[in-house]
């Protein structure tokens, strides 16, 4: 997952996008990126780390201009590692595009092939937003041959980049010179919607708190299928460019991945949870009498308002028992039990006066590989609980995602070719209520009525494009044993750096 951001602005651009990244930082902490643009000059800074540490006030002051885009990334595909995967991409024809994308491509082996052999492009990286810019390039360049460069040739292109393209993506592209395109792909997968300022200015992005939060508002989101495009005076092209678009948002956008207080395809997230808190409470109700719980406590953060909700449909106190320190970025992944719960316990702290003597039960946004949940349930029951009860506001993940989701393979997840009472026994909990797979799409698609249907891949096994195989699967574990040893070397590497230094010292 990712976030991007693109701005039409009247005033410098550099701080307006650098603030909505900050507000999509959730979405992404290993790189952050900032193109802007002035006259048919672009100018770019991006690096791996936070959007605080990336961008300092030096690097500000080389981003004129008031066009831009931008993004926070957390890669899915390519090299974790490498600053030159971090987006933006550039490509110097036709005309000179930037590019920002949020999703995964599902065929990007074939269209590497296809660019190299018949287009006659290269690709230098295992990116595949590299794949993307490229495959948008060369479609400009087939449908604007000899004619100016207008609204309606870019369509066109982006037409040729839906046919050819497959998987998940939301996009952000300056085309240098002449305005700035954003589109998603058919089926809506990832988040894209745009808005206005009060001097018409225009900015896309892929939450709306991103839009809201810098000043502006809301307009709507964007159609999958869609394009939209903003000329360089702020004139906004809109078009249908799929041939058989249809709307299947990610569900696990609703579950974990987008913030609270932001609205997707009309769905208030904040809402969503709160629905999958009552019909989790259900689920409650039928495994086990109320009367056994004596504490309802969330795990932070996505999983407090389906906590919240849940202690209120079954009548009993909910309670913050643990604390997350929000200073800890995220954790190296390195091999070894020991280490991954210290981790644990380096991020979430437990509040002994709500665990002691007592009967809790825990609610999680969702569980994943299981060691977190086991070190938690481990946790409370030192604070003193007499009895641990898990439950998970979403599904059991049971199968990976290619959608753009940082997911494990199926070896590591907890779910796959798991009973419900073998995963109980793994975490160590006293009991163990999972989230019901179409109680979950009922109640979300609930709110607004236009959406009737999710993209749920992870816990229905169902992959809406109709082009994942098994040979892709094979190619996704083999690429994440890879970016493991190049974690594994890199935290080896740190680790004998600071011995070096301590032993200098």
């Amino acid at each position: 997952m990712c976030g991007i951001v693109g701005v039409i602005s009247k005033h410098p651009a550099n701080q307006l996008i650098y603030d909505a990244l900050l507000l999509l930082q959730h979405r992404g902490q290993d790189a952050a990126g900032i193109v802007t643009m002035q006259g048919t000059k672009c100018f770019m800074h991006k690096a791996r780390g936070m959007v605080r540490d990336v961008f300092r006030t030096r690097n500000m002051r080389g981003l004129p201009g008031t066009v831009g885009l931008g993004q926070v990334r957390y890669p899915t595909a390519g090299n974790a590692y490498s600053e030159e995967e971090a987006q933006p991409f550039y490509v110097n024809a036709p005309f000179g595009i930037v590019l920002v994308h949020n999703g995964n491509l599902t065929n990007t082996q074939a269209l590497k092939a296809e660019l190299f052999e018949i287009d006659r492009r290269h690709i230098n990286t295992e990116s595949d937003t590299e794949v993307l810019i490229n495959i948008l390039a060369h479609e400009i360049e087939q449908a604007v041959r000899d004619l100016p460069l207008s609204p309606e040739v870019i369509f066109k292109a982006v037409a040729a980049v839906h046919r050819r393209v497959k998987g998940s993506y939301a996009v952000v592209a300056l085309i240098a010179g002449h305005g700035l395109l954003a589109f998603r792909d058919p089926y809506g997968i990832r988040p894209l919607c745009m808005g206005k300022g009060a001097e018409g200015e225009f900015i896309v992005a892929s939450e709306s708190v991103a839009i809201e939060g810098t000043g502006y508002q809301v307009d709507r989101d964007l159609a999958p299928g869609e394009a939209v495009f903003v000329d360089l005076q702020g004139r906004v092209h809109a078009r249908q460019c799929a041939a058989r678009p249809m709307l299947h948002p990610c569900m696990f956008e609703f579950v974990y991945l987008a913030r609270p207080d932001s609205v997707m395809d009309g769905i208030s997230v904040y809402q969503a949870r709160l629905n999958l808190g009552e019909t989790l409470a259900q689920r409650v109700i039928n495994a086990m009498p109320p009367s056994d719980i004596d504490v309802v406590i969330p795990i932070p953060e996505s999983s407090r308002p389906s906590a919240m909700q849940l202690a209120h449909r079954i009548g009993k106190p909910y309670r913050e028992g643990f604390v997350k320190n929000r200073y800890v970025g995220r954790t190296f992944i390195m091999p070894g039990h020991e280490v991954r719960k210290k981790s644990v316990r380096q991020k979430l702290n437990a509040i002994g006066v709500e665990f002691k003597g007592r009967n809790v039960l825990l609610v999680d946004d969702s569980i994943v590989r299981g060691t977190t949940s086991k070190e938690i349930v481990q946790m409370a029951r030192e604070a003193g609980a007499r009895k641990v009860y898990m439950a998970s506001a979403a599904p059991p993940v049971r199968y990976p995602n290619v959608y753009g989701i940082d997911m494990p393979t199926k070896d590591e997840l907890i779910a796959h070719n798991r009973s419900v009472e073998e995963i109980r026994q793994f975490i160590g909990a006293d009991a163990l209520i999972y989230q019901d797979v179409d109680a979950m799409k009922r109640v979300v698609a609930a709110l607004n009525p236009a959406v009737v249907s999710f993209e749920a891949s992870c816990f229905d096994g169902h992959y809406i494009t109709g082009d994942v195989t098994a040979a892709d699967f094979a190619s996704m574990e083999a690429q994440r044993r890879l970016q493991f040893d190049e974690e594994d070397s890199n935290n080896r590497s740190r680790l004998a750096l600071q011995g070096a230094e301590s032993g200098a010292t």
